[in-house]
C-alpha cells in the first residue's frame, strides 16, 4: 500500500506543479472596459499597474474589484482615447486623488526625503559599525596579574 502511494505521489506532485504554473492572476478588468485598440489597451494596463486602489490600498486598480477602481480604469481608458500621454493620465489621477495612489511615488519634492532616508540610514549604520570596529581594535587587551592568574587556575580546577 505504501509503495503505491509513493509511486502515485510523484505523479500527483507533477500534476499540482503543472496546475500552479498554468494558473495566471485573475484581473478585475471587465470585458466591457477593454479597448479595441491593443496598443491603447496595453498602455492602459501598464498605467493601471502603477495606480493603487484607494479603497484596497494593497492592490492595483487592475486587481481590485472595488467600484472606485473600475471608475479609475475607465478614466484611464477615456483619457488615452482622448489622446493624453501616459504621463498626462497619471498626472490627472494624481491631481484628483493625491500621490498616495502611486505605488512608486515620484522622487521629487517632499517625497525626496522618503527616497533618500533609506540609503542615508544605511550609510550611517555602516559608518557606526566601522567606527565601533576601529575603536575595538584600538583598546589594548589587559594582561592578568600573577594573583589573578593563580585565582583563575584555582577556579578552573573546581
Amino acid at each position: 500500500m505504501i509503495g503505491l502511494l509513493k509511486r502515485g505521489a510523484g505523479r500527483h506532485a507533477a500534476y499540482l506543479v503543472a496546475l500552479f504554473l498554468s494558473v495566471s492572476p485573475v484581473l478585475a478588468v471587465q470585458p466591457d472596459e477593454i479597448l479595441a485598440d491593443p496598443a491603447l489597451e496595453a498602455r492602459a494596463r501598464a498605467i493601471s499597474r502603477e495606480i493603487r486602489c484607494p479603497v484596497c490600498q494593497g492592490e492595483t486598480i487592475d486587481d481590485s474589484n472595488a467600484p472606485i477602481s473600475r471608475d479609475l480604469r475607465i478614466i484611464i481608458r477615456e483619457r488615452l482615447m482622448a489622446g493624453d500621454s501616459d504621463r498626462e493620465v497619471v498626472d490627472y489621477i494624481v491631481a484628483r486623488y493625491g500621490e498616495f495612489v502611486l505605488f512608486n511615488p515620484r522622487a521629487e519634492g517632499s517625497n525626496l526625503i522618503l527616497w533618500l532616508a533609506g540609503p542615508a540610514l544605511l550609510l550611517a549604520g555602516v559608518g557606526v559599525a566601522v567606527a565601533a570596529g576601529r575603536r575595538r581594535k584600538a583598546v589594548p587587551e589587559a594582561a592578568l596579574s600573577a594573583e589573578e592568574e593563580a585565582r583563575l587556575k584555582e577556579l578552573m580546577r573546581e
